[in-house]
């Protein structure tokens, strides 16, 4: 965001402060609401911590700067009024002060990022014990084996059982598909993205 951007912002609008609602950039969820005056908004870009104005401190104020639970910022943009911001962030611990992991308990986000994120610290600190660390262990081949095979009994499920027995199959089609994508280097965030470049296309 430049300097020239930051300036047309409707600051004047609730006494130069504009409401900065939090997102987690790896699914979707909300997880705050706080306020940001310019100075905090140079903060946040400058540094790549979510920094707010803190309305009861009557200061700046960096999430986490004494829990360690730190915002790191991925992606901010504003509403169509220019009065409320959109800031994606990456959590490092806890976003609530009561250690919860958003401020709003029953807020919806995406599972499938967050068995992709799962997924992908398997893959990468591969603990004893894990299912997932033993697919990643027996190689490409083998996981895409699994995928084949999981294929298979969706399709079975699909025509032959009734729909748990296909939820279940589906269900495990998907998981194994996501070790797959892995294994490769790849998520299911790059699937979603060929899917919205191919939607994109045909309208």
């Amino acid at each position: 965001m430049s300097p020239d951007q930051i300036a047309g912002l409707a600051w004047d609008k609730q006494g130069g402060l504009l409401p900065a609602v939090v997102q987690d950039a790896g699914n979707g969820r909300v997880l705050m609401l706080g306020y940001m005056d310019r100075a905090a908004l140079e903060a946040t870009l400058a540094s790549g911590r979510v920094t707010f104005f803190s309305r009861s401190k009557q200061r700046l104020w960096m999430k986490g700067e004494t829990s360690g639970d730190v915002l790191e910022l991925v992606r901010l943009e504003t509403d169509c009024d220019a009065d409320t911001l959109l800031v994606q962030a990456r959590p490092h611990g806890p976003t609530c002060h009561l250690g919860r992991g958003s401020c709003f308990p029953d807020a919806p986000g995406s599972f499938l990022a967050e068995l992709d994120a799962l997924v992908q610290a398997r893959e990468r600190e591969r603990p004893a014990g894990s299912y997932t660390t033993s697919l990643f262990e027996g190689g490409v081949r083998r996981v895409a084996q699994k995928v084949g095979e999981e294929g298979v009994e969706t399709a079975l499920a699909g025509v032959a059982q009734d729909d748990e027995p296909l939820l279940g199959e589906a269900a495990d089609l998907v998981f194994h598909l996501t070790v797959l994508l892995r294994a490769r280097g790849l998520g299911l965030a790059d699937v979603e993205r060929v899917l919205r470049q191919r939607h994109a296309a045909k309208r």
